[in-house]
């Protein structure tokens, strides 16, 4: 443990040194034993060794103190330390000038140990030459210290465990430094290599071992440790390794978990890196890849990988997909070729094809690798609950991969609850499931329930909130500040609809809460008004028929066309009536109309599209008979309240003529 021994004589030579002129000199009839230099073999070394600096200073205060007849004790702040050194360099049976034996100062501080400590392990060695008298003389000395011997070095006491931990600590600091020597004449700054050694304490532990052990090499075996720990850093090449993964992108946490997860194996961390680059991972997620993958990749061959990948390229996931679903799932690189079948299988048993498989990769690659089997199979049993079947929930899974990385407890079990408070009945949970499925994966406290209860606000009835729900359940995906509320604003102060109406819009066209106010609510609200329609009544049409907002110009302007110029219909039959809209021209509104004036009889805008073909077509039967009866003088009772209505438009002769004329019937 102790390094750098023949050197250290000159710092205890310099304590000792001072020490001894911290104390009160000892009146001059009596010999000290530092100035005596033939009754200790150290001694003399300590004393020539610093001459000159000192070598008049003794003398010269043991004669003032000698003159003056000074007869006070020694000091006792550095009482201890000084006690425990002049034991070592006196006899065992030598007494101090007063009298008093030294053993009463032996107890060594502990701030004393760990400081000589620090002298053994840090300090430089000194320049030696052949026969030097200074040569390993410091270290006898500060072993006997640290064993506390009460004879010279003849007993082989335990060393305290405490010392001997402080020590290794005061090791660890020396590699440290000498490593970010080593970085520092790599040219990186000073800022990196501190935060790079902080992230690497296995690193510098496995340096330490390494470098003792070259002790064992007849080359190093009377190399300093010091000169032994710069040899291993150069030559294991850990500054190369570490600039190369820099410029890869990888960040020194990165860095230094790798360097630490290789146990010394720096090598692999270059092989692996340059294979994720030929599957196209990219720089900055090699560092994930590889840190992510677990510690057992250092170990796999570049064969074994290469089957894994292989593999997946059978199996749906294209070659340039390989590098996004590696660093979106480095777990994968850490399977054996039996797990990664299984693995695959399990979504094969499922009816989920191929291109099914690579492309739900792709999507979330974590479905392969990020949990056990087993959490997988209690997931797709827990999708099952809802009337799925399995086929079902390979499709499923298929659209939507991400399910798989949501907790059954945490997520879904909470939103079931909630669901079911809200009136949703399993069915609408698995319409829920199937055509959103994106919301079992979003958070329902932060996402769902201000919704619900910004619905609430706006007076949407409670029974409506949950068949809103299962009618749309992307209303549950949007933003509620982004895309809910501003649409809601517009429709109150844009669309004219009322404080007292607009609960019911929302309940009847929560599509309406997913348009773009600037491309398609805005341009529809403008088209009404071009029409003559006021603000308030248009107000009115949405509220009757909310979804009035939401078609597109042009499939809007020809039925108007048609409903004026062919159909001779005012205005306010389409204000009566706004759902003329939702009917087709072609299939539903051009038919009937031409059945109508065919026929010389006119219904209602409601009557004439809302009911069934067979429903029209009585209609049109009644009133034909009607018309007969009518003409032939015959009273007729009508029997429904829509046949009144027809009764009504018949009375008059010239809007049937009217209508012959204008159509050229």
């Amino acid at each position: 443990m102790l390094a750098s021994q023949p050197n250290h004589h000159r710092h205890l030579s310099a304590i000792l040194h001072l020490q001894h002129h911290r104390l009160s000199p000892p009146p001059a009839t009596t010999l000290h034993p530092l100035a005596t230099t033939s009754k200790h073999p150290y001694v003399a070394p300590i004393s020539s060794s610093h001459h000159h600096h000192h070598h008049h200073t003794l003398p010269d205060e043991e004669n003032d103190a000698a003159s003056t007849g000074d007869n006070s004790i020694l000091r006792t702040h550095n009482a201890k330390s000084t006690a425990l050194l002049l034991r070592h360099l006196s006899p065992q049976d030598q007494q101090n000038p007063h009298g008093e034996n030294h053993e009463s100062y032996l107890p060594l501080l502990k701030q004393d140990k760990e400081k000589l400590l620090e002298i053994s392990l840090l300090g430089k060695r000194t320049p030696q030459f052949p026969g030097s008298i200074y040569a390993n003389s410091s270290l006898p000395l500060v072993q006997s210290v640290f064993r506390g011997e009460k004879s010279d070095f003849g007993d082989d006491d335990e060393v305290d465990d405490e010392m001997l931990v402080k020590a290794l600590e005061i090791r660890r600091k020396v590699t440290a430094e000498i490593f970010k020597e080593a970085m520092r004449k790599g040219k990186f700054g000073i800022t990196y290599y501190e935060n790079l050694v902080s992230q690497i304490p296995e690193f510098i532990d496995y340096v330490m071992i390494k470098v003792v052990y070259m002790k064992e090499f007849p080359e190093f075996s009377r190399s300093s440790y010091n000169v032994r720990a710069k040899v291993f850093i150069d030559e294991c090449g850990v500054v190369q390794l570490v600039r190369w993964l820099k410029h890869n992108s990888l960040s020194y946490p990165q860095i230094g978990k790798l360097i630490c997860a290789s146990k010394g194996n720096l090598d692999t961390i270059r092989r692996l890196a340059e294979w994720l680059k030929s599957i196209h991972v990219k720089g900055r997620f090699i560092g994930v890849a590889l840190t992510r993958a677990g510690g057992n990749v250092f170990d796999r061959s570049i064969e074994e990988l290469d089957e894994l990948v292989e593999y997946l390229e059978g199996n749906g996931v294209r070659k340039d997909w390989m590098g996004y679903v590696v660093s979106r799932c480095p777990e994968i690189l850490s399977f054996s070729m039996e797990e990664l079948r299984s693995r695959a299988e399990f979504y094969f048993s499922m009816g989920m094809d191929k291109n099914d498989f690579g492309t739900m990769l792709f999507d979330c690659p974590k479905v392969l690798g990020y949990l056990s089997l087993e959490e997988m199979n209690q997931k797709v049993a827990y999708l099952k609950e809802f009337g799925l079947n399995n086929e079902d929930v390979g499709r499923l899974l298929a659209f939507k991969p991400q399910l798989m990385a949501c907790s059954i407890e945490d997520r879904w079990k909470p939103l079931v609850k909630y669901f079911y408070y809200l009136g949703i009945s399993k069915d609408g949970m698995r319409r829920i499931l199937t055509m959103k499925p994106m919301v079992f994966c979003i958070d329902l406290e932060q996402t769902i329930v201000p919704k619900v209860q910004f619905l609430r606000d706006i007076g949407v009835e409670e029974d409506a909130i949950g068949n809103m729900l299962a009618r749309f359940p992307s209303l549950m995906t949007y933003s509620l500040y982004k895309k809910i509320r501003p649409v809601v604003i517009f429709l109150l102060t844009k669309a004219g609809v009322s404080q007292r109406d607009i609960g019911k819009v929302v309940a009847l066209g929560p599509e309406l809460l997913g348009c773009s106010i600037a491309n398609k609510l805005d341009h529809n609200v403008k088209y009404f008004l071009s029409l003559g329609i006021s603000l308030p009544v248009l107000g009115g049409m949405i509220s009757d028929f909310p979804m009035l907002l939401r078609y597109n110009i042009d499939v809007l302007r020809p039925k108007y066309r048609y409903l004026r110029r062919m159909m001779i219909r005012p205005l306010e039959d389409l204000i009566e009536f706004p759902r003329f809209f939702s009917y087709s021209l072609e299939e539903r509104i051009i038919p009937r109309h031409k059945i109508m004036v065919e026929n010389r009889i006119n219904f209602k805008l409601r009557y004439m599209l809302s009911s069934t073909d067979e429903e029209f077509e009585m209609r049109i039967k009644d009133a034909v008979e009607r018309r007969r009866r009518f003409e032939s003088g015959v009273t007729y009772e009508p029997t429904s309240d829509s046949q009144n209505d027809d009764c009504k438009e018949m009375m008059s002769d010239k809007i049937a003529d009217n209508l012959v004329h204008n159509l050229g019937h």
